[in-house]
């Protein structure tokens, strides 16, 4: 089979589509041909030599796909050869052929389609693992969400909307806004313009926000801190803006507030299962029934990973960016 490989750290010339042996399922896995990837800042951050794969994982970027399942391995029950489906990976999208725990795959949702069904495992498992499993968002609450028209920041709101919260939203340029809004959005905020914990607060009759989605980390620590509503809880899952921040310990207890911080990636077997069988649960009858759906930008040759990744550093796309491999 090709995949895309990193023979050394660097821009997005270093990725390579290369030919590589065939994966082998074991125990508990499947053997899926794929049919499309999608480019996540961690896959860049791989290319870059910042974020290695986890040990056992496939030295392949790519941390979500879809495609047909081509073989079953041992001890694995419920799917059969032909399926289609999409799956959470810990690394190998980027290739024809990926192996997956059987408590990673997702059946392909009505109405989506194989291909863009790639683009929902890392952003629906990231959304619903961090607002809803630990965080608590709950119907008429207000949710904030950073980069908003980024692939995380367009499922989340939607489903806060399916919920019935209320959600603000930044993003950098009045386009991004207004596809923003066109999603359900109530509250925009042109970060390069305004100050989000003012808008937030004018928003909210100076309540705040309860739940904020972070992709920041350290620039907008304090920033966030103080747009929290009374019992708020702060969900950080990136570090786009720095790893070591300030933090007002007091205004966090007056406010009864909370700090999660996750990565997905890395996370046990056990965890990655349980997250995906909720999703499942909770998340895919919205998929089925047209109330929620991925946005992509653009489809890219899975064989010019590297346009892809130029694409997604230079921030002018809303939604995510697919590798096709067809």
């Amino acid at each position: 089979m090709h995949a895309i490989t990193i023979d050394e750290p660097g821009g997005p010339e270093a990725l390579v589509w290369a030919e590589v042996p065939d994966p082998v399922p074991g125990e508990g896995e499947v053997l899926v041909e794929v049919a499309a990837s999608a480019v996540n800042r961690a896959d860049i951050l791989q290319r870059q030599g910042f974020y290695n794969p986890p040990p056992g994982a496939s030295p392949y970027p790519g941390l979500e796909c879809s495609g047909r399942i081509a073989e079953i391995g041992p001890g694995v029950a419920g799917w059969a050869v032909g399926d289609e489906v999409c799956a959470l990976l810990a690394g190998g999208g980027y290739a024809e052929k990926v192996v997956v725990p059987a408590g990673q795959l997702l059946p392909v949702p009505k109405g989506v389609g194989l291909v863009r069904a790639a683009a929902l495992p890392e952003v629906v498992c990231t959304v619903w693992s961090n607002v809803f499993m630990i965080a608590h968002l709950r119907p008429g609450e207000t949710l904030l969400v950073h980069g908003g028209s980024s692939g995380i920041g367009t499922m989340a709101i939607q489903l806060a909307k399916a919920v019935g919260a209320k959600v603000a939203v930044t993003a950098g340029t009045r386009e991004k806004l207004d596809r923003c809004a066109e999603l359900g959005a109530d509250i925009l905020v042109n970060y390069k313009e305004q100050d989000f914990v003012e808008e937030v607060k004018k928003a909210t009759d100076g309540a705040g926000a309860d739940v904020i989605l972070d992709n920041m980390g350290a620039k907008y620590l304090d920033r966030n801190v103080r747009t929290l509503a009374v019992n708020g809880r702060l969900a950080i899952i990136g570090m786009q803006g720095g790893i070591k921040g300030e933090l007002n310990i007091a205004t966090l207890l007056n406010k009864r507030a909370a700090i999660s911080a996750t990565s997905l990636r890395a996370r046990p077997l056990t965890e990655k299962t349980a997250i995906v069988a909720a999703v499942h649960e909770h998340v895919w009858p919205l998929l089925d029934g047209g109330h929620v759906r991925p946005v992509v930008d653009r489809e890219v040759p899975m064989s010019d990973a590297a346009a892809a990744h130029w694409i997604v550093e230079a921030s002018g796309h809303v939604g995510k960016v697919l590798l096709v491999t067809g």
